[in-house]
């Protein structure tokens, strides 16, 4: 079904009904991009990249190509910095008797998106990461810290590259005439690789082992693998409106939880926590084909569960300001670009975590 009337009223500036479209179609997939999980569990991929394009009403596809790079190179705890001192004498867990210092994780996602509208109320949408991430650690280090915890013969590499886990996402946008609410509603399936290592040095799935250093041959932690081996259930809404003469608004908010692991055996069982998620902004639309806009980005992940979980170290809140702008490059192509700056972190335990992540991307009309 394609929409046929040609412009509405919105006060207080007149709005053509294939640009309010747009702007509500957009925040209708906003929540669909994977929020990766990481050592910091907290500082996965937060960027609303569709709010940085805008897509049509009528019936058919659109491809979405963006690429994040996320370096997390400082240790923090709680909503200050943090010292590998602090992590060996002062540990999240006491019984461990010290505390795995990290050195630093290197994170590259890319993510192709492909979504079909049947009509103007309803769509899906197929998102498919791959994984590369690049993770240091000097490991577990027993107390008192003394410097040769952190010596170069200490460091452990390990390389993640592959397929993470691929996202399926319907949505219905019906409730209003102009489609600027709506919800989404989805699932995360268990296609990257997965696993982990137990006490015994047992591998458990097809998890990415380190190639050097003092932890040769072991498994690289689950949450830092390409996938969770898990299913997820995904619900969201979004809501977008209008707000003067060039500026437009838009909220949306997400909730994503396990509801099934392969993962499972007592022992060797691993759980990724539950992903919250929201998202508001301000879209400046003066310029026809370039708009700057300003994001506020905010995420709350619990604590990974099971054997195989860093329980201590997986759970927190995070929030980012993201300033961004996306550019007509033909009438059908779209480029955008991303900062994202951390303005707020409380996180449980000692973790690795940004001091600014980007996004780069490309949206097409089919």
């Amino acid at each position: 079904m394609r929409v046929t009337r040609s412009s509405f009223t919105f006060t207080p500036r007149r709005w053509s009904l294939r640009q309010a479209g747009a702007a509500s179609t957009l925040l209708c997939l906003t929540a669909l991009f994977p929020q990766v999980a990481s050592a910091c569990a907290t500082c996965g991929c937060t960027l609303s990249t569709d709010a940085a394009t805008g897509y049509s009403t009528a019936s058919g596809w659109r491809l979405n190509v963006d690429y994040t790079f996320i370096d997390q190179d400082q240790l923090r705890h709680g909503s200050g910095k943090a010292s590998p001192q602090q992590v060996v004498n002062q540990p999240s867990d006491p019984s461990l008797g010290g505390g795995e210092i990290e050195k630093q994780t290197v994170n590259r996602y890319i993510n192709v998106a492909a979504a079909y509208h049947f009509n103007a109320d309803w769509g899906v949408t197929f998102v498919v990461p791959y994984v590369v991430r690049d993770h240091d650690t000097y490991g577990t280090q027993l107390a008192p810290y003394t410097p040769a915890a952190t010596a170069p013969d200490q460091v452990s590499n390990a390389h993640v590259a592959g397929l993470g886990d691929i996202k399926l996402i319907g949505s219905y946008q019906g409730f209003l005439p102009l489609h600027n609410l709506g919800i989404q509603f989805g699932i995360k399936l268990p296609t990257g690789h997965y696993g982990g290592g137990t006490d015994d040095g047992d591998l458990i799935g097809h998890p990415t082992t380190f190639h050097s250093g003092p932890y040769l041959g072991q498994s690289l932690d689950s949450s830092l693998q390409a996938g969770t081996g898990s299913t997820d259930l995904i619900v969201g809404a979004y809501y977008y409106q209008p707000v003067s003469q060039n500026f437009d608004m838009f909220v949306n908010g997400q909730f994503q939880a396990a509801v099934s692991e392969k993962m499972n055996r007592p022992g060797a069982d691993f759980r990724p926590g539950n992903l919250t998620s929201a998202s508001f902004g301000l879209r400046y639309e003066a310029h026809a084909n370039w708009v700057p806009q300003l994001q506020v980005n905010v995420i709350h992940r619990s604590a990974d569960q099971g054997a195989f979980a860093d329980r201590p170290d997986t759970a927190g809140t995070v929030a980012y300001l993201s300033p961004g702008i996306s550019a007509s490059l033909s009438r059908n192509l779209q480029f955008y670009a991303f900062v994202q700056v951390p303005v707020y972190s409380h996180l449980q335990g000692y973790q690795l975590f940004p001091r600014w992540t980007g996004t780069v991307g490309l949206s097409m009309q089919l």
